[in-house]
């Protein structure tokens, strides 16, 4: 996108400033499913990362889920700054989403970057802000308006102050509504999106207070939150002891979802095959799934073919077929039980 277009969008902007209401819509409950962004960069397709398979698609779609959250590189999608995006890698991207979207669920494009470019955070003069706008109205474009492709800005943006990480926000929202995209988009506070801290005052700033200041020309977003049950929130370690300041977090969140008239989705959660974990996760998502006015769904971390067979989150099944979280999740999955959540909707047609 030319540098002027963002400048000048102003009469864009105003075309799309008819609100987007929020309606009653199937509840978006599935998984992660992670490959696309393991890896070196910027790595051989199938040596070094992997895009799900369609049995790994096919496995999902089994357990009953509505929604795949799909962590990609930024980089491999854009190698170079400001140019055009990899065919290549857009075709492997394409097939993924393709397959999911065929199956009759919904695939979150997750920018699985934590505020980064190449090393270089979002917001420095090596990554300007324009580059992160830029990037995203070319992958917008290619997917505008297709339904059931839903953008996540950013994954957990974890060391940018509050306000920065605002502008930057805002200036990729407009970007993907100047070029006429009307798809649902997902944007994270900083603090690596924890909904535990999302109200507290840290070192980065309040994300309840700054990021209330989203501007969404279309009216069409939701934000953003991981919460793990670990002592450290960090989802590095089998044990559960951070639960119930966990579920407190998502208490928190809906309180402040609710006075604010705005929506959440709770874009990574897990928990280890031990039994009373796995019966606080349980607790956490009904937390979740109780307020079906404020949470538009969530995506349990992660499946993925790649994934050990000892990973402690895995929701890959095995020999003795679901995983204990898979088996506790499937009774709330939501692409067939009639589960519906007020999402927000498209708006009228400029």
């Amino acid at each position: 996108m030319k540098h002027g277009l963002l400048r000048s969008g102003g009469a864009v902007l105003a075309l799309l400033a008819m609100l987007g209401s929020a309606a009653a819509a199937p509840c978006l409950r599935g998984f992660n499913l992670a490959g696309a962004e393991f890896g070196k960069l910027p790595g051989a397709l199938d040596k070094d990362y992997t895009y799900p398979a369609p049995a790994t698609i096919d496995t999902f779609v089994a357990t009953g889920a509505s929604v795949i959250r799909l962590p990609v590189r930024w980089e491999r999608l854009q190698p170079a700054l400001g140019e055009p995006l990899s065919e290549t890698e857009l075709a492997a991207l394409d097939a993924t989403v393709d397959a999911v979207t065929a199956a009759g669920l919904t695939v979150v494009i997750d920018v699985h970057n934590y505020g980064y470019y190449a090393e270089k955070q979002i917001g420095s003069a090596d990554v300007p802000i324009e580059s992160f706008a830029q990037f995203w109205a070319r992958l917008a474009s290619h997917y505008a308006g297709r339904d059931g492709v839903v953008f996540s800005l950013m994954n957990e943006p974890y060391d940018i102050a509050a306000p920065d990480w605002l502008k930057i926000t805002n200036a990729a929202i407009a970007a993907i509504r100047v070029i006429g995209a009307d798809n649902l988009i997902l944007v994270s506070g900083t603090a690596y999106a924890g909904a535990h801290s999302w109200s507290k005052s840290l070192a980065t700033g309040n994300n309840a207070a700054v990021m209330a200041g989203v501007v969404d020309p279309a009216n069409r977003y939701a934000y953003d939150f991981h919460q793990y049950l670990d002592a450290d929130f960090s989802g590095r370690n089998a044990e559960c002891s951070g639960a119930e300041a966990a579920i407190e977090g998502i208490r928190s969140v809906t309180g402040w979802l609710k006075a604010h008239g705005k929506h959440g989705f709770l874009g990574e959660f897990a928990a280890s095959k031990d039994a009373a974990c796995v019966a606080k996760m349980k607790e956490l998502v009904a937390a979740v799934d109780n307020a079906p006015d404020q949470w538009i769904g969530w995506t349990y971390w992660a499946g993925g073919a790649w994934w050990p067979a000892d990973y402690i989150f895995t929701a890959q099944p095995d020999g003795d077929g679901d995983r204990p979280q898979v088996a506790a999740l499937k009774p709330v999955l939501g692409h067939d039980n009639g589960s519906s959540c007020t999402v927000p909707a498209k708006g009228p047609t400029p």
